[in-house]
This record gives structure tokens, C-alpha cells and sequence, in this order.
């Protein structure tokens, strides 16, 4: 796990890193903090030519269909740092005639991973490792002027690593919608996230089914009142509606812009004032519907003792991920924030391509507050 979280800092500081796999090792270079300086290093050091993994997403986005999960397009020697970048994210770039992907190897694939757990844009320059240049990296490794990270390393990192949440400090702290309020404070084990658990009122008089709310992180709705979404004021009703129900827990979750980060939720926000909505904006940039998890939710509800709830929720998706983590939704309650002209747009994309259930705020049944519980299939 630590060569993993090492990996993410480096990656973050625009360094390249190597991941060892079965298929061949490959160098890995992050597109933020990529140049041509750094891809014409990046093809010194591994002495082949450079290719673009990308995913799914926005190979599709580019018209180009691929089962797997990711792909690589070969680079060509005369292929500029700008230009590989806008094939990465930019909406209106368009590819190079008769560009074909190769199929991503498990080093590839490994790649795109770091870069989604570090919060980096889901892209990569990679290079394999020629036969005559692999003395040199090794030695490079042992070293320690390059860091070399298994596969396999990356792929369980990302499995478990919500079973490592650690329980750091808490403390009381009054809120204007809930007075009797506990906030206690959980760290996921490469340090990147912090969650907390709101506790609020007394656990001891809760009912069977405990009134909790999964809310995503959104500094720009949570703190700045941004128009643009109803984070803030779902927030702030679910505060309410749990403290008004006896208590329970709201559960604030490190997974802003639906798992893609704050950097990648700015990028697409940019993409939206272009005329997207935000589902096709984060497939842009290389992300799918919703990059969110709920491993982590699970684990909090786990060290609190919760084990049957009534979830406040809109998003059949949590319910779903509520039922396989071994956790009973008993009910269903709706939570919702007001209707704008700014947040029309976003609504809509989350009803009607993500499913979420916002009849009451867009015109339909706008009296009832409540809906009744619908158990979505499980995936």
C-alpha cells in the first residue's frame, strides 16, 4: 500500500512513475504537468515512442468504441504536448485521420487507476521499457530517482482501501439545524481524504432504523451557496430533517463533483458553460456517469454500529450500494433543494441520465415531499 500512495504523490507532482506488469513494465507520465520537455524525456528514458491511454469514456467521446475499459493511441514523433492534451479533454479536438487504439495492457490500465485514486485527470503518457534501455531504469528504481509500483499493487489499493478507514478525533459541535451534534472524524490510510460522521443527537434514543444521509462533499454549494447546484441546501435540510427524526447521522463524504475532485469538477464546470450538462462534461474528461463508491460510507456505518437506516436519499444508486454492503434501507425519505434557472440544467441531467428521483422539484407531485421507498435492482 505505501509504494501505491508514494506512486499518487509523485504522480501529483508531476513526476513520472513505473509500473511493473506481467505484459511489460511501461513509464507513466501524468497529463497534468506534461510538456514536450517531459514527453521527450519520458521516450529518452524508456527508448520507445510515447503513447495516450485514455478511457472508455473518452475514446467514446472521441468516436472511437472500445470494449475494454481503457485503450492506448500510439503518439508520433511530431505529436506536441498541446495537442496530446487536447486529445485527452477538450471537447472540440478531434483526432488525427486513420488513428487507431491498441489494446490497453494491464500496465495501462494500472495507470488510468493511480490517476483517478490520485484525483488527477484519468490520462496518461506511458511508454514501454525497450529491452536495451532496462539496465539503466533499474538503476534508476534502486536508486530511487524513479518509483516503481506493481500492478497488481494498484489494483488492490483500490479494492480495499476503505477497509483501512481509521477513526482519528472527534468532537461536539452545535449546529443551527441540530443543537445536540457530535462530529467525528475518520482517515482514509494514504492520508488524501477525510470523512466525517455527524452524530447527531443521542445515540441511545435513536429509532431502529436510523435516519442517515450519504452527502458528497461540494465546497462550492456547502460553503459558497453556489447557484449552479443544490448541494448546500440538501445539506442543510438533511441536518434538519435527521435532528427533526430523533437523530441519526449525516455522513460527509471526501467525493466532490461525484468522486472526480474539485480540480476535475472546475474543469467540467468549464465544459458546461459550452453547452454540455455535467454527465457529458465528465465524460469529456475521461470519467463515467458517477465515480463514486460507497466502500468508504459502508465502513463508517460499520465502526458507528448502524446497521438498519432510513435514507435520505434521491439516488437509487445508494440504496443499491447500501444493500450489498450488508447494510438494511428500511425506507426512503427525499431531500431536496430549491429549483433555479442556474440549476434547472443540472437536475434534469441527474433524472433523466442519472436516474435520481426529482419529480417533486421539477413540476411533478411538487406538494409531496416524501416518496414512497422504491428499491432499485442491484448491480
Amino acid at each position: 500500500m505505501r509504494q501505491v500512495e508514494r506512486a499518487i504523490f509523485d504522480l501529483r507532482r508531476g513526476l513520472p512513475v513505473l509500473v511493473r506488469a506481467a505484459q511489460g513494465d511501461v513509464l507513466v507520465h501524468p497529463l497534468e504537468g506534461c510538456d514536450d520537455e517531459a514527453m521527450a524525456a519520458l521516450q529518452a528514458l524508456a527508448g520507445t515512442q510515447p503513447a495516450l491511454a485514455l478511457t472508455s469514456h473518452r475514446l467514446g467521446r472521441l468516436g472511437i468504441d472500445v470494449e475494454a475499459p481503457a485503450a492506448r493511441l500510439p503518439l508520433d514523433a511530431a505529436d506536441t504536448a498541446e495537442e496530446v492534451i487536447a486529445w485527452a479533454s477538450d471537447e472540440d479536438s478531434r483526432l488525427p485521420p486513420d488513428t487507431r487504439p491498441d489494446t490497453a495492457g494491464e500496465g495501462c490500465t494500472a495507470a488510468l487507476d493511480l490517476m483517478r485514486i490520485g484525483l488527477l485527470i484519468p490520462a496518461a503518457v506511458i511508454a514501454d521499457i525497450h529491452d536495451a534501455h532496462r539496465a539503466q531504469i533499474e538503476a534508476l528504481v534502486a536508486e530511487g530517482s524513479v518509483l516503481a509500483v506493481l500492478a497488481e499493487q494498484i489494483q488492490a489499493y483500490a479494492e480495499t482501501r476503505s477497509h483501512f478507514l481509521r477513526r482519528t478525533s472527534e468532537a461536539e459541535i452545535p449546529l443551527s439545524h441540530a443543537e445536540q451534534a457530535t462530529f467525528v472524524m475518520f482517515r482514509e490510510a494514504d492520508g488524501m481524504r477525510e470523512h466525517i460522521a455527524i452524530v447527531i443527537g443521542d445515540p441511545e434514543q435513536w429509532n431502529e432504523a436510523v435516519p442517515v444521509r450519504l452527502h458528497s462533499a461540494c465546497l462550492t454549494g456547502d460553503l459558497f451557496g453556489s447557484l449552479r447546484c443544490d448541494c448546500g441546501e440538501q445539506l442543510r435540510e438533511s441536518v434538519r430533517t435527521i435532528d427533526e427524526r430523533g437523530g441519526g447521522v449525516l455522513l460527509y463524504l471526501a467525493q466532490e463533483g461525484r468522486g472526480i475532485g474539485l480540480a476535475n469538477k472546475l474543469r467540467a464546470y468549464t465544459l458546461q458553460d459550452r453547452g454540455l450538462d455535467t454527465v457529458d462534461a465528465d465524460q469529456v474528461l475521461g470519467f463515467g456517469n458517477d465515480e463514486r463508491t460507497y466502500g468508504v460510507a459502508l465502513e463508517m456505518l460499520q465502526q458507528l454500529d448502524i446497521k438498519r437506516i432510513e435514507l435520505l436519499t434521491n439516488n437509487p444508486e445508494k440504496i443499491a450500494a447500501m444493500d450489498q454492503g450488508g447494510v438494511e434501507v428500511v425506507n426512503r425519505r427525499g431531500v431536496y433543494g430549491k429549483l433555479t434557472q442556474q440549476n434547472r440544467r443540472y437536475l434534469d441531467a441527474k433524472a433523466k441520465r442519472a436516474g435520481h428521483w426529482l419529480e417533486e422539484v421539477l413540476g411533478e407531485n411538487e406538494e409531496e415531499h416524501v416518496t414512497p421507498f422504491q428499491r432499485p435492482l442491484a448491480r
